[in-house]
C-alpha cells in the first residue's frame, strides 16, 4: 500500500501589530519584524524616515523613550540604533510599547537624534555613541561619556580590538 504524501503545515500568517497598521494607514514606509518574546512589536525603519516616523509615534501616544541602544550584527555588518517606546497613560495595569530599530552601514553610522522629540535620549544617544560610534546627527551634545575623550575606536563593536596596554593609575 502507498501512503498518500503529507502536505507540510504552511508557515502560519503572521498578522501586523497595531502599531504598524496605525503606520501604513498614515502612510509611513517601515518593515514589520514581528513580535519579541514579550509580545512587544518591533518595526524596522529608515534612517530617513526616523524622526517624521518618531514624530508620528508621540503624537500617536508614545510619550516616554524607555530605552535607546545600539548593537553590532557583526564584524562586516550593520550596526543598529534601536528606541523602546512605551505609552504612559492613568489606569493602565501594562502600557503599550513598540520597538523601532534603525539599520545603518559599519563605515558611516549616522542617524538624526529623536533628542527634540524625547529628552531621555540624551544620554543614552550618547552611549550609544561611545560605545558603537553611531553619531546622532544634531544631538545638542555629542561627546564620550563612559571613555575618556582621547579614547581610540568603540568598545562594544565586535571587531573592535583592544588596546595591548593598559594605563594603570596610582593607587595612592
Amino acid at each position: 500500500m502507498v501512503k498518500a504524501q503529507e502536505t507540510p503545515n504552511p508557515a502560519p500568517i503572521v498578522e501586523t501589530g497595531k502599531v504598524s497598521k496605525w503606520l501604513n494607514e498614515n502612510g509611513f514606509e517601515h518593515g514589520f519584524l514581528g513580535l519579541d518574546a514579550s509580545g512587544v512589536e518591533m518595526l524596522m525603519v529608515d534612517r530617513d524616515f526616523l524622526v517624521p516616523i518618531s514624530t508620528a509615534l508621540y503624537a500617536y501616544g508614545f510619550n516616554c523613550l524607555q530605552c535607546q541602544g545600539g548593537y553590532d550584527s557583526g564584524p562586516g555588518q550593520d550596526l543598529v540604533s534601536f528606541y523602546h517606546l512605551i505609552k504612559i497613560a492613568d489606569n493602565v495595569d501594562r502600557p503599550e510599547e513598540v520597538r523601532v530599530k534603525v539599520s545603518l552601514p559599519r563605515e558611516n553610522p549616522s542617524v538624526p537624534t529623536v533628542y527634540w522629540i524625547w529628552k531621555s535620549a540624551d544620554w543614552q544617544e550618547r552611549e550609544t555613541y561611545d560605545m558603537y560610534g553611531i553619531v546622532y546627527e544634531g544631538h545638542p551634545n555629542l561627546t564620550r561619556i563612559l571613555m575618556p575623550e582621547d579614547w581610540v575606536g568603540y568598545p562594544l563593536r565586535k571587531d573592535y580590538i583592544s588596546p595591548d596596554f593598559y594605563e594603570l593609575q596610582d593607587a595612592y
